[in-house]
């Protein structure tokens, strides 16, 4: 009995004992004294106020606003969640503009900040239920947010007997729309200067190699339409391994060069079917010249 009194009565032990009593009667009021952090205004911001990278003019002016209703984040959002980050950049993620969540930063007082890869239209696609935009990698995005008039302003691309067989934000699903929108991509900066208008892919809406302009295109090459109707042979998709194959920058300096000496793909008197894929020289032949062939082949 004496050595369990000797410990009891150290200071120590006394020490510890009282301190224990003290906390179990003055925490709670403590905790009241004590400022409430995580509802205090500079802790908090409404989800409407994070802040993203800014959007290129394509891009719907409400867009924050759709990516917490589409995501339902919680339209009020603390600093102090440590899911915080995690949640805005998954809610971004699935948003079809968005190419890349590069970050997200949060910092006090209380404000978010998050840096975004935009998803950049390329082209049209053109099928029986209308035109769907879609991006370089052919993904298809929001088609109500595009007008006639903006439809107008990108590259039509024909000739494609699929549909997307996904919402916006994800893949066509078709090789040959993204091999079009692969092209589209990389003609996107001369597109306008060179008087172009439309894509068609290699086969029709049967299913067959495209005829476009009475005249059949070998398997798996694409054509170009200028405005005022001639037809570019462009050849295979950029990128692709095939022989005898000149690169997309040598076919972008044929047409710049093109344009530059005759003023047009439809000057002096087309239009024409223009082949640039010749290592030597570039061939041009009157499509009227081939529509008489045709006639007379029918016949």
């Amino acid at each position: 009995m004496v050595g369990w009194g000797r410990r009891i009565y150290r200071p120590v032990a006394l020490a510890t004992a009282a301190a224990t009593v003290i906390a179990g009667l003055f925490l709670p009021r403590l905790r009241e004294l004590l400022p409430d952090l995580p509802n205090r205004s500079e802790y908090r911001l409404s989800a409407t106020q994070i802040e993203v990278t800014k959007p290129p003019h394509w891009i719907p002016h409400n867009f924050v606003e759709q990516v917490v209703d589409q995501a339902d984040l919680s339209h009020e959002l603390s600093l102090l969640d440590d899911n915080l980050v995690a949640e805005v950049a998954e809610a971004f993620c699935h948003s079809p503009w968005v190419e890349e969540v590069v970050s997200v930063k949060k910092s006090y007082p209380a404000r978010v900040v998050v840096g975004l890869n935009y998803r950049r239209p390329v082209a049209m696609v053109e099928v029986r239920q209308g035109h769907y935009p879609i991006d370089g990698h052919g993904v298809v995005l929001p088609a109500q947010e595009f007008s006639v008039a903006d439809t107008r302003d990108y590259p039509t691309i024909s000739g494609v007997v699929s549909t997307p067989q996904g919402p916006a934000g994800t893949d066509w699903g078709d090789p040959v729309v993204e091999d079009a929108a692969s092209l589209a991509a990389s003609l996107a900066a001369s597109w306008k200067t060179l008087g172009l208008a439309s894509i068609v892919c290699p086969r029709t809406s049967e299913g067959h190699s495209s005829s476009e302009g009475h005249s059949k295109i070998d398997e798996g090459v694409f054509a170009l339409i200028s405005k005022g109707g001639s037809r570019i042979i462009w050849g295979h998709a950029p990128n692709t391994d095939h022989p005898g194959e000149l690169s997309t920058t040598q076919k972008i300096g044929r047409l710049e060069k093109y344009v530059a000496d005759f003023g047009g793909f439809d000057l002096p008197q087309g239009p024409y079917e223009i082949d640039i894929r010749h290592w030597r020289d570039i061939s041009r032949t009157p499509l009227s010249a081939q529509l008489e062939w045709l006639d007379q082949f029918r016949e």
